[in-house]
Order: C-alpha cells, then structure tokens, then sequence
C-alpha cells in the first residue's frame, strides 16, 4: 500500500468526516478554516486536508484535539455565502495521517503521510477474499431494502466496483453511522481490515434495523387500535347526540374526572375511578348497569382517603369535657387522658380498642359521645346487637343486586373524616349463622396489625382505618370470642349507688328532661326527697336509663298542667309522687324478713347488673334424688351436686344420719322460673340450704352469701362482687358473706356503702354455716314458744 508525505493546509471538521472517493458540499464559516480554502486555492491541485475534531466544542483546536487520521480532498467549487461565509464542494481522495502540526499567520498546516489502496488492494483474489467482498455486498443489498433509507442505483454503483477499498468507503458514505464509527472505518488503513469491520458494523445495523422493525410493527398496531377505538367513540358519540343522550352523560362524567383531579386521592382509587368511567362511556344510557358503575364510583369519590378531623390534644380541655358530662367513671376518664398525654409525645401512636364493659344504663354509649368532643373528633356509632352476617361488617360484594358496603365504612363516610371516634356498641349480642361469622370479621376491623389495609368486599379498594379510635361496648365480657377478646382493652363500668344516682339525676337527667319536655328551670320545683323517693321504691337497675324515663313522666305532667292553666312553677313533693308515678313498685324486697328453715339469700351477677337469688331447699321421703327446678343452668346444677357431695363427706360432723341420702329427697328450687340461671358463684349458698332443711335450723335472714364450694368444702373467688353487693345493700340486706380471696375486691365498692355493711370473707363451708345458721338451742326455744302459744 503505497505512502507519500505532503504538507497540505487543514481545515478541522466539526460533527462530520469525508470518506475517499465521495463528494460532499460543506459550508465553512471559521477564519481559519476559510483562510486554509484560500491556500489550496493557490495551488495547482486545490487540496486540502480535513480531520474531525473530537470535541466539537472547541473552537481553535490543536494537534491534540483533532484525530490522527483524515481525509485529502480536492475543491471542485467554492462559492462565497452573503453571511462571509463560504460554501465547498469536495470530493474525498487518499487517507492521510497527520505527523506534525502548525499554525501559520491565519491557518493550521500539517504534514502528512498519505496512503493509495492500489490496483490490488487484498493482495489477491483469493475465495475468502473474493467471500469476504460479497458478504459485505449481499449485507448492504440487505440494509438497502429493509432501511428504504437509500436508492437503489446505489446497490448499482456498488456493485460495479472492481476496487474493494473504494467500495468499502462508498458504502460506508451511505451508512447512517455515529461519528466514533465511522473514523474507526477511516482508520482502516489496510483493506482487509477495513472490509471485516464495515461487515460487523453492516451485522449490527440489519440487526437493530430489524428490532425498530418490529418495534415499528408494534407502534403501528397500537396505533391503529387507537385509531379503530377513536373512529369507534366518535361514531357512538354521533349516535348519542342524534338521540340525545350525550351531552348528559359528557356532563357527569367530566364532573366526576374533574372532582377526581381536584381533590387528592390515592393512586389505586384514581385507576379504579377511571376504569369506572371508561365503562360508563362505552355503555349505552339506558343500560342499568350505569346506576350500579355511578353509585360505586360516588361512594369512592365521598370516602374521606387523606382527611382527617384536627385533634384537640389540650389534657386540661378533656378533662372538663369528662368531668362535665359524666358523673364518677374514674378509671376510663384517667385511661382517654393518658391516651391523650402520650399522642402529644408520639402523634402517630396507635390508637388503643377500649371496651367499656358494664350493665345498661351505665352511660356506655354515652361516653363514646364524650370522648370523641374530648378529643375534638367526629363521632360515629354503630350497634351491632343481632347481627349475624358478615357482609354487615365488610360489605357485599358488587355483583349483588343491592349491594352496599358494610357499616363500618358507611360509618367513616358519614363523618367525612378517616380519624373519628367509633363506637361498635353491644358487641356481645352478635351471632353466627350460615352467612357467616361478624365476629371473625371484626378482628380485621380492630386488629392494628391488619386494619390499615381494611378491603370493603363492596370498594374492592384497601381503606386505612388504622387512625380511627375504637370504643367497644358489651354487657357480659363472656359472649365475646376470645380472639377479638384479646385485642381489646377491658375497662369494667360498675352499677351506680343511690347515692351516684341521685348526683346523676340531678346534674344531668332533670335539666335534659326539662329541655326535652319545653320546660325551664323557673317552671318546676322538685320538693326534698323526691328524687330519692323515686330512686327507693320505683327503680331496682344498675343504671339510671328507668330513672330517666320516671323523671321524664314528671316533667310530661308538670308541662301538661301548665298548658291547662295552673300556675307556674309546678311544685313536686314527695307525697304528691304517686300521683305523677302511680303506685311505688318496690315497697317490699324480694329477701326473707324472717329466718326460715332452708331458705337461703344467694347472690346473682347478670347482664344487667347484680341481683339477689332467694334458694329454697326442701326434705321429702323418697329415695335419696336431687331435684333442681327454676331453670338453673349447667354450672348451677353442677354446683348443686358439689354442695350435696359436701353434706354427704361432712355427715357425720353434722351429725346427720348415714343413710339420710338414701331416704331422703332434696328439692332446690329458685324462684322466678322463667328467668334462666347460671354461674360459679351459687355453691356455697345451695350447700346451706341443704344443711338448714336436713338440720332443721333457721337460717339468716339478714345475710346474703356468694360464692362457689369443692367437694371438700373449699370456698373459691366469684365475680362481680360490686354489683352484687349493691344488689344486696337495695333489698336492704347489710351482711355478706364471701370469699377470702375477693378481699381486694372490696376496695371498688364505694366507700359510704362499705361502711355501712358488714363484711365474713371465709375460706370453708364449715365457716359459712357457722355465720348463716342460727344455733339449734334458739330453733328449738322458739319452736317451743310458738307450740305454747298454738295451744
């Protein structure tokens, strides 16, 4: 491959090169660049030498700011531009490689060695050689008909071309290459090598030719899917307008999409809105499936996702909220104020799931309400007393006619905030059945764990209730599944005294009473003693809700007198209570007055507070059967065979007869039959009805007893000792006797009613027939007396 050295002037070449053996018109605009034309003008040959710079930035390049290797090419025209500057045609001739480089008064010069390909360029037509040229040519017959990017006459050109240097350089002109590309194409000094890369560049540019193919391909058929749907929505929207129907429909949904993009919603709700209205768009108006796409889209858009009710954090604040609206409940007032004191300190703290436990009347539900304006929150109360479908906690699923969401986000929908306080009140009176189980589907309510992604089956779409307060209500802790038992935070609320009553009705049912009844303060008078009177003899409740209602009575008939004509204010006093309340309903109590042989004063827990339970015990002749009547439950009969168990081991200290339980029949009776009965805490009371009646001896009458026994006569713990007492303390009964081990519990007993009672905490049964049975001398005596007196 011959070489010559030259020095030629130098123009370098910003963002383009001249292959050999191609023309190419060039606009040159520098000085230099323009002063070094104006030197190979002057020569005989008009050459010139012109190298890319590699970076093409830089504005007066030095040797080492341009490539090593460029082109010689020969000025065929040159035409001066209006704007200075000057517009060439060149045609490439031998590849040239810059040894030296300098600058002279206005141009760079540059001496080079240039290099011919010769007549014989591959040394020889041998077949790899002669296979290597046709590669290169059936690669660019290839590029040619996929690309469309050149003419055919080129494939002509080509192929006519004995030389396979100046080939190699024609195709390489025509190749859409980047700029490193095609000088490493220019540096191929030897042909060979210039052949074998011009044939992987020519691979590589079929094979990204056939990718932008297919992605074309691709395009092209999304395209004209959209164009199809396009065409398609533009018909149906004709056919809508000739009917009428569109305007309407356009209407609502651009106002849906325009609530959608005004206010924030999370992104999942956002797609699920848009799918919605895509399908309401493509429907016909009078399909009925547009009702069922508006009413679901309209509880998404409604859903409070990111609003949430400002809290009133001020612990002094809630306190006098509490104070002011409640009476005592000390424990569950403390427990809402350290809620509060640590969101201060930790305002993204969990909420807590208080359960407020008590009989009705107690203020529950009301204490809800209390807390939530405490906290500064929206409030919202659900019951769910005798629900027994699941689809009322987690919503129906849409492809059910009617379908709704359940009432725990109907609740949140009907605040308008994602924080309120919620109420699920009387918890323990759901039921299962086929439809499922409330309860089970309450633990992803309350479960913190889970119910930051609560899914309405209804929405579809996960709802955060993990900011909500959840206050649970119930009347017996024992209905509740143990599960959702234990996420759950138990606070006891305790039957109210006479004496917390009366506090009550005054603070708080008198004045409500009289606002619901249109009365003022200055039109009724109640006189001393009538609301205790009202307390004593016409309610026996753990709560005040029957209070109320009598009060409530008063005030009706005070509000009529006055619209009669009497005069104001109407003046109440306790003699004149019977003609507003009628009768007194409780002049007597349900305990004995006088000791009896086998009847016993027990003492009951129940839904609706404690009560007392008169146990009456008869021997009959017969052959020794126990029989138990009053509608007692599992634990009561069991505990009936326990006491029985205990007589029969202790008869010979009793002294009774060995065989008595062979002979004998016991009966157990309580009273009021139709009222069921259960509950561990009827032993020790059933075991002394047994011994009074198998004795003879009295028991007595100003005692009431709980507690349950072992075979051995061992009293155990019982619940409930609170409303018990109470219970005991109204049937004016002042002497209990209990387990030694519910001491402690005595200290939740107020404290003027603990003063007034007297308290036998035992651990034997020998010991509570010691306390509850009159002695035998004193039996007899009076049995003797009231013979004399008979005669």
């Amino acid at each position: 491959m011959p070489s010559t050295i030259r020095t030629l002037p130098l123009i370098p070449m910003r963002g383009m090169l001249v292959f050999p053996y191609t023309m190419i018109h060039l606009d040159i605009g520098r000085p230099a660049s323009i002063a070094a034309l104006e030197q190979a003008m002057l020569g005989d040959d008009h050459e010139v030498l012109m190298v890319t710079q590699r970076d093409a930035e830089v504005e007066e390049p030095a040797m080492r700011d341009l490539y090593d290797i460029g082109t010689v090419t020969e000025i065929q025209r040159l035409l001066n531009l209006p704007d200075g500057s000057v517009r060439i045609l060149v045609e490439g001739g031998a590849r040239a490689r810059i040894h030296t480089c300098r600058k002279k008064e206005s141009y760079l010069e540059a001496e080079v060695e240039t290099y011919e390909d010769g007549n014989d360029p591959l040394g020889a037509h041998t077949v790899e050689n002669d296979a290597l040229i046709r590669s290169v040519i059936d690669q660019f017959e290839q590029w040619v008909k996929v690309s469309g990017k050149v003419p055919p006459e080129a494939l002509v050109s080509v192929a006519f071309i004995d030389d396979a240097g100046r080939m190699a350089d024609l195709i390489a002109s025509h190749l859409n290459l980047r700029l490193e590309t095609r000088q490493e194409l220019l540096s191929c000094i030897d042909v060979r090598e210039r052949l074998e890369k011009l044939s992987s560049v020519l691979a590589r540019e079929l094979e990204i030719l056939e990718i932008e193919k297919k992605i074309d391909a691709r395009v092209h058929e999304r395209m004209t899917k959209t164009q199809k749907e396009y065409y398609l929505r533009e018909k149906i929207k004709s056919i809508r307008e000739e009917l009428g129907e569109d305007s309407q429909r356009s209407a609502e949904v651009a106002a849906y999409r325009k609530h959608l993009e005004e206010e924030h919603y999370p992104e999942e709700v956002q797609k699920t809105v848009e799918r919605e209205l895509q399908r309401m768009e493509s429907m016909s108006e009078r399909s009925p499936e547009n009702d069922v796409i508006r009413t679901y889209v309209d509880w998404l858009l409604d859903l409070p996702w990111q609003k949430e009710t400002a809290e009133q954090l001020d612990i002094r604040a809630a306190r006098d909220v509490l104070e002011r609206d409640h009476y005592g409940l000390k424990d569950v007032k403390e427990r809402i104020l350290d809620y509060l004191a640590v969101r201060q300190l930790m305002p993204d703290k969990a909420a807590p799931i208080l359960c407020l436990v008590g009989p009705p009347g107690v203020g529950k539900t009301s204490l809800g309400s209390s807390i939530a304006r405490a906290m500064g929150r929206a409030f919202v109360h659900a019951s769910l007393g005798g629900v027994r479908d699941e689809a009322e906690i987690r919503g129906h699923r849409r492809t059910y006619i009617g379908a709704m969401p359940g009432r725990i986000i109907e609740g949140i929908r009907s605040v308008g905030a994602n924080n309120p306080v919620f109420l699920l009140d009387e918890i323990d009176k759901m039921a299962e059945s086929y439809q499922g189980d409330p309860a089970a589907a309450l633990l992803e309510v309350l479960d913190p764990a889970q119910n930051k992604e609560f899914v309405d089956h209804y929405l579809d779409v996960p709802f955060d209730l993990s900011h909500v307060l959840w206050i649970v209500t119930a009347n017996n802790l024992g209905n509740i599944p143990r599960p959702l038992r234990d996420r759950m935070e138990i606070l006891t609320l305790s039957s109210y005294t006479e004496y917390e009553k009366l506090v009550i009705a005054r603070r708080y049912l008198v004045p409500r009473q009289r606002t619901e009844n249109g009365l003022k303060a200055k039109d009724i008078r109640l006189g001393t003693g009538v609301l205790e009177e009202t307390i004593a003899s016409y309610t026996r409740e753990s709560g005040v809700r029957e209070l109320e209602r009598l009060i409530g009575r008063i005030c009706r008939k005070a509000a009529r007198r006055i619209v009669e004509g009497e005069e104001t204010p109407i003046r109440v006093t306790k003699k004149q209570l019977a003609d507003y309340l009628g009768k007194p309903k409780y002049l007597e109590t349900k305990a004995e007055k006088q000791p009896q042989v086998g009847v016993v004063t027990g003492m009951a827990w129940t839904e609706v507070g404690g009560d007392i339970l008169p146990t009456e015990v008869t021997v009959l002749k017969g052959k020794g059967k126990l029989i138990l009547t009053g509608q007692l439950g599992d634990v009561m009969q069991e505990s009936a065979q326990a006491g029985l168990t205990y007589v029969r081991s202790r008869a010979d200290v009793l002294h009774l007869p060995e065989d008595f339980y062979e002979n004998d029949d016991i009966h157990i009776h309580l009273p009021e039959g139709a009222i069921p009965k259960d509950g561990p805490s009827a032993g020790i009371t059933m075991a002394t009805g047994i011994v009074s009646a198998l004795l003879g001896r009295k028991v007595r009458s100003d005692v009431a007893m709980t507690g349950e026994i072992t075979l051995r006569g061992n009293v155990l713990p019982i619940g409930g000792l609170k409303e018990k007492t109470l219970a005991a303390y109204r049937e004016g009964i002042h002497t209990i006797i209990l387990p030694k081990e519910n001491e402690r519990d005595l200290e939740d007993l107020p404290e003027d009613i603990r003063k007034k009672m007297e308290f036998h905490l035992v651990e034997h049964m020998d010991e509570v027939l010691k306390i509850a049975l009159l002695p035998a001398e004193k039996t007899k005596e009076k049995k003797e007396a009231a013979d004399g007196t008979k005669k």
